[in-house]
């Protein structure tokens, strides 16, 4: 029986998210070449190929990138791609801007042009340079992903203090002991930087981290930020890119592809909650889960995918700290709300276990270049559905490689929120 319509992801590539860019004396063109040149060497496709495309209006690119103006004073972000090669001449492209989800609403873009038979090829890319000031100010910065004349302004490491209110507001609505959640919080600290070692593009795969380390916060090696959140409970400040291709059916025939080993994007989520975090506890007042819109994008995404958590078989989750992972592993249906510690406890989130979470160790572990991430992740769960991810292949318990992934990637404290299901 024939498929049409669907979209498929032809491959990409990202750069090594342990760099530090400015070190190098290197910049944002180098970065968008090596990410950019990669991808379409992983592809098979060329610049020549890039040129021709876009005589026939058949391909665009669509960048994701939160904040650059503030981290190296550029702006027109999508036009840069001319300067990386002049195949870019004239070809559609734009930035795309949600925080933290920026690369994912990127992709969204790129998706719908796709689907709607308007291009036969999208080049999505999603990258940040944060290295390039220091650590209060880079903080400063991503305050303004929050309401920042509220929640940003003048306060040290905003980011922080919020999800460390989200830890709180979790543990009051569920009525969690305190010590066994943040124990939980350790164990997701430790799972993921123990997968960024398989993992050779990882930020942290040369860190050690054990979880005696992660549990005992406040200490000179694991100091608090946010209240009770410590270092161990954070993601990294980090540089790099990632980049997708996305190709119609006729672009998959054109290239001489086997459609039926190329994975295809089954369904995605989009909603957008209140900004405020205050706003958002009392919008959660009457619902089971703490995020609710981010359960509906996820339910949202699975619906459009015909599948439900029991079809999926690895998950990419925005662990910019470890108290959003703990709240994922509800909204993704692993446990019912409140109950996301035994998916912890009993190993269900590990590696090895029945719904493996950041193989790749997460932005905890791998890095969260913040207008990267949303496209490593949807990078990460195409290796996983074609059997590419090396060292941090997730295998099934009859050893095949997975059917189905779902990632989420919020912006904010969870205000936007993107939910793809990718799959074979």
């Amino acid at each position: 029986m024939e498929y049409m319509g669907n979209v498929y992801i032809l491959g990409g590539a990202q750069t090594d998210f342990e760099r530090n860019w400015q070190k190098e004396g290197k910049g944002v063109i180098a970065l968008l070449k090596e990410v950019v040149t990669d991808a379409l060497k992983v592809v098979g496709i060329t610049f020549s190929d890039i040129e021709r495309l876009n005589e026939e209006n058949k391909v665009a690119c669509y960048v994701g990138n939160f904040i650059a103006e503030n981290y190296i004073d550029q702006g027109h972000l999508g036009a840069l791609l001319t300067e990386v090669h002049p195949a870019f001449y004239g070809v559609p492209s734009a930035r795309y801007e949600a925080a933290c989800s920026s690369s994912s609403a990127a992709l969204d873009a790129a998706y719908t042009k796709i689907k709607a038979e308007e291009y036969d090829l999208a080049i999505v890319i999603g990258w940040e340079l944060m290295k390039t000031v220091d650590s209060k100010t880079c903080a400063d910065i991503l305050g303004r992903a929050s309401y920042y004349e509220t929640e940003g302004k003048d306060i040290d490491f905003p980011f922080p203090r919020l999800f460390g209110r989200l830890a709180d507001e979790t543990i009051k609505k569920y009525g969690i002991g305190e010590q066994r959640y943040m124990d939980s919080l350790a164990k997701i600290a430790c799972i993921n930087y123990g997968n960024a070692k398989r993992n050779p593009f990882a930020q942290t795969r040369k860190w050690f981290m054990n979880y005696e380390q992660a549990s005992r916060r406040g200490t000179k090696t694991n100091s608090f930020v946010g209240k009770r959140l410590g270092v161990s409970d954070c993601s990294q400040v980090t540089d790099g890119a990632a980049a997708v291709l996305l190709a119609s059916e006729r672009m998959v025939k054109e290239l001489g592809i086997d459609r039926n080993r190329v994975p295809v994007v089954k369904g995605y989520g989009h909603r957008t909650a209140p900004m405020l975090f205050e706003k958002k506890m009392e919008n959660a007042r009457g619902s089971r889960y703490l995020l609710p819109w981010t359960r509906q994008a996820v339910v949202d995404a699975y619906h459009r995918a015909g599948v439900g958590v029991k079809n999926i078989d690895v998950f990419e989750t925005h662990d910019c700290f470890t108290s959003s992972e703990y709240a994922a592993i509800s909204a993704f249906g692993i446990t019912e709300p409140g109950m996301e510690y035994e998916a912890v406890e009993d190993g269900r989130i590990g590696f090895e276990g029945e719904y493996p979470v950041n193989p790749g160790g997460g932005l905890i572990g791998c890095g969260h270049p913040v207008g990267a991430s949303g496209c490593r992740m949807f990078l990460d769960l195409y290796k996983q559905v074609s059997g590419t991810a090396g060292d941090y292949q997730v295998r099934r318990a009859d050893g095949s490689i997975p059917r189905n992934g779902a990632m989420l990637n919020i912006g904010g404290t969870a205000t936007t929120n993107y939910v793809f299901v990718i799959g074979r």
